[in-house]
């Protein structure tokens, strides 16, 4: 363990810390955010009415809709001299989620982050490549500051250029790999086809986040490259990587209660599930000073496990998500909502307010396919300007949207109505 004293406290103590911290967090939060100062006095409660984790139920929900209606400083409960660094994720309509952190947040996100690698056995003997993405995204610089903490050497690759990863992790003996589990796997099978195998690298453990996968894929990956590898879970709006981790027990991730408090509710009726319930996964931030978040809904389905784990760590337990109770798709580590591919199409001469996403899963790698239907005209047009449109598609949704999707133009009428909900999303990955 990374830090014994907080990982492995008695229940009794940590509820009691957690209790200290809630009580002192909602404090901040009514005084410096109007929007939550609002939404407490609608609900009659001050913060002095909040005695302790048990009052928790009784605080409003956030959700990812305010920051977006917040953006880009409304949310923040410090001042903007005491903001250190604005991390984010694609937001509903092309304006990105952003979340503002001061020193003391980025040095507790550093702590979550050595204990994730800790958790994996990793150490100061180390060399972690981190293939997750470098930027306003959280993952590259997590894992870059979690592995630093711990004394171990980095190697800050970022995502993508595979060869140059594969060369990397040979040459320089890498043993920790931090990324997305498809492109983990992708890896696995591209080292296969080099000629390599697990005995001509150093490998051991990987920790894997930023998408759900399956305890299929886990196989693979361990097989691929003969490495523990580990499931890690974290959303910019909280910390970033290191909300939870697993061990190398592999039961379920530990989440970091001293920081971050977490619920699991009935999304229906917004009330409390006990642990071993399935349900929507909340979460509030008791330690976060720049942008504190109070009971906030990650729409994330999952269960919470309070068993003893055999590592040793007290720290509750979260499951795999098994789905979500809104309509956002992660694809290759991009949080992507129909509705900004809609804010895409809107306006756009020659296309009609119909489309449909189809999410597959090639080699290994998340793929997105917009369809798109053309006006009558644009149908009956040059195969040229057809051509052109698809691009001018294809350049915005990447420019706004932050991935990269085919884009299929289709004939008018082709997609299915529906008399009720529109049917925007087909999802062919077995998650």
């Amino acid at each position: 363990m990374f830090n014994p004293t907080m990982e492995a406290m008695s229940r009794d103590e940590r509820r009691a810390l957690q209790s200290e911290r809630l009580k002192q967090v909602v404090r901040r939060e009514y005084d410096n955010v109007a929007v939550y100062r609002a939404r407490m006095d609608a609900k009659g409660i001050k913060p002095e009415d909040v005695r302790g984790v048990e009052d928790l139920k009784f605080l409003p929900f956030t959700e990812k809709t305010d920051l977006r209606d917040q953006y880009p400083y409304g949310l923040l409960a410090a001042p903007l001299s005491e903001i250190v660094r604005i991390q984010g994720s694609s937001g509903t309509t092309g304006k990105p989620i952003v979340s503002g952190y001061t020193q003391g947040d980025i040095d507790v996100w550093t702590e979550l982050m050595a204990r994730t690698l800790s958790a994996a056995g990793a150490g100061p003997n180390d060399i972690v490549q981190v293939a997750y993405g470098y930027g306003l995204f959280t993952g590259g610089l997590g894992a870059h500051q979690g592995a630093s903490r711990i004394g171990a050497t980095v190697i800050p690759m970022s995502s993508g250029n595979t060869h140059r990863q594969i060369m990397m992790i040979k040459d320089l003996g890498t043993t920790i790999l931090c990324c997305t589990p498809s492109y983990a796997l992708y890896l696995g099978e591209s080292i296969r086809e080099a000629g390599l195998t697990p005995k001509d690298l150093k490998l051991r453990a990987g920790c894997f986040g930023a998408e759900p996968w399956t305890e299929g894929m886990r196989t693979r990956i361990e097989e691929l490259m003969d490495i523990d590898a580990l499931d890690i879970y974290g959303l910019t709006e909280i910390c970033g990587p290191g909300v939870s981790f697993e061990c190398l027990e592999k039961k379920g991730m530990h989440v970091n209660e001293d920081h971050i408090i977490p619920e699991i509710i009935d999304p229906a009726t917004e009330q409390p599930l006990p642990p071993g319930a399935a349900g929507e996964l909340v979460f509030t931030t008791i330690t976060k000073q720049g942008m504190p978040m109070l009971r906030y809904r990650t729409h994330d389905i999952c269960k919470l496990d309070d068993s003893p784990c055999a590592c040793g760590r007290t720290l509750i337990r979260m499951g795999r998500i098994t789905g979500r109770t809104d309509d956002m798709l992660i694809i290759r580590g991009v949080n992507v909502f129909p509705s900004q591919i809609e804010s895409v199409l809107v306006g756009l001469e020659g296309v009609a307010p119909h489309y449909l996403l189809v999410v597959d899963r090639v080699n290994s790698q998340d793929v997105l396919e917009v369809q798109v239907e053309m006006t009558e005209d644009m149908f009956s047009d040059t195969v040229g300007n057809i051509q052109s449109l698809g691009a001018r598609i294809h350049d915005r949704i990447r420019s706004i949207v932050g991935v990269s999707a085919k884009v299929k133009l289709v004939p008018p009428r082709s997609i299915p109505r529906s008399e009720g909900k529109a049917k925007r999303v087909i999802d062919n990955r077995k998650l």
